[in-house]
């Protein structure tokens, strides 16, 4: 499957945060995401979960005009917000079979590094990387050609980085993959294409030098 974002524009009053800009997903790809605080990358992401609302944008599915907002987005798109967003009463060996369905997918889950540790412990009982980490593990797995991932190693033990890596990695060959992070060596060592946002447009990133360029890296990095 193809998603192609030719212009996407929101503004907040008077201030624009996207304004255009063309870029691509396809299942069988990673795609990076840079961009500086505040440069619009969770709002893109939201608009294209469908959470939030475009200014005005034209996106495509396989050539077909596809608009985020309706509800088979949640079919197509897995999306890992910034926040939190399981229950807290629950017990994560609970919590599991509840959000996904199929059984090769929940033992992905339970037998992932780790998660024996705390599968017993409500939700709310977890610490903020084991819940980071317990979240990205089931928005992964769920069954959807496309995944958004908005930091998925900010706020975890760097032990469970390459754990990461290897499972966005994994994924690959069912799934076109959108990946932000400010860890951007995580980012760029799992990706096959890049981008960021550069005064709200969307630029194509070829290396790290051009990181530098947009004034995303400092000189000396």
């Amino acid at each position: 499957m193809h998603l192609s974002i030719q212009k996407i524009d929101k503004n907040f009053g008077k201030r624009a945060i996207l304004n255009g800009g063309h870029f691509e997903l396809s299942t069988g790809e990673i795609v990076g995401l840079f961009g500086r605080n505040g440069s619009g990358k969770s709002t893109l992401m939201k608009i294209l979960f469908g959470t939030m609302r475009a200014t005005t944008s034209s996106v495509y599915l396989d050539t077909v005009p596809f608009d985020p907002a309706t509800s088979i987005t949640r079919k197509l798109i897995a999306y890992l917000p910034q926040h939190s967003m399981l229950p807290s009463d629950l017990k994560v060996r609970d919590l599991i079979p509840l959000v996904i369905a199929n059984g090769e997918a929940q033992n992905r889950v339970f037998y992932s590094p780790g998660v024996a540790s705390f599968d017993n412990q409500r939700v709310g009982a977890l610490s903020i990387g084991q819940l980071k980490y317990l979240e990205f593990l089931l928005v992964a797995y769920l069954d959807h050609p496309f995944l958004m991932l908005d930091e998925p190693f900010s706020m975890i033990d760097p032990l469970y980085h390459q754990i990461i890596k290897e499972v966005i990695r994994s994924l690959r060959e069912s799934k076109g993959i959108l990946v932000t992070d400010h860890y951007y060596e995580n980012v760029w060592q799992v990706t096959n294409r890049n981008y960021m946002l550069v005064d709200g447009s969307v630029v194509t990133i070829e290396s790290k030098e051009e990181l530098i360029k947009h004034g995303y890296l400092p000189s000396r990095a």
